[in-house]
């Protein structure tokens, strides 16, 4: 019996570890409000097919670049849409911001935008990040992250990350760290590229 122990409990371990791990099917309850489940170590999550994905609360907050203006995800309705969570302070974010700016161009086209989110940020040292780099898509500036806490469960303290959605705000894909354009251009354009719901 005492020999049979060890090997029950570390049944029940493994069994509690494969159920912490997701997939895009499992992070999600579909036809539900986005709620982020932890992925397991994965920092790239694909949440396909689309009929599995869940909206995005609307996420808005003050205009880095037009203090006083509100924009936020609602403004680029019918358009695939990168949400990009960043700061100047971040050395990752300043290598990031020029492969998202190449990858909106290669992608513009064929309905995709992009919406920054500036977090834990001094304005000043923002504005010059992306006036600087010829940044064009707008950024919520949003230095406590209160934009953010609308994200059930998602790690505000993740920077840089990218949220990906699709036509009709459904997240798409999530990466929980820099993202290269060799894996962002292709999704967006597979995304974009998908028959309405």
């Amino acid at each position: 019996m005492r020999r049979l122990l060890p090997a029950v409990a570390a049944l029940l371990a493994v069994l509690v570890l494969a159920g912490c791990g997701t997939t895009g099917k499992d992070a999600v309850v579909t036809g539900q409000e986005f709620q982020f489940v932890a992925p397991g170590g994965k920092t790239t999550i694909l949440y396909d097919p689309p009929s599995s994905r869940s909206a995005l609360p609307p996420l808005n907050g003050d205009s880095l670049l037009k203090p006083g203006t509100t924009i936020g995800t609602d403004d680029y309705e019918g358009k695939v849409l990168v949400v990009n969570i960043w700061g100047s302070w971040c050395g990752p974010c300043r290598a990031e911001a020029p492969d998202l700016e190449f990858a909106l161009e290669q992608t513009g086209p064929q309905g995709v935008d992009m919406l920054g989110i500036d977090v834990r940020d001094d304005r000043a040292a923002a504005t010059d990040f992306v006036t600087d780099r010829g940044l064009k898509y707008q950024s919520i500036f949003d230095p406590p992250g209160r934009t953010l806490a609308a994200l059930s469960g998602y790690p505000r303290n993740t920077v840089p990350s990218t949220i990906v959605l699709d036509r009709q705000h459904r997240v798409a894909a999530v990466f929980l760290t820099r993202v290269q354009p060799s894996d962002l251009i292709p999704l967006l354009l597979r995304v974009a590229a998908e028959p309405p719901a």
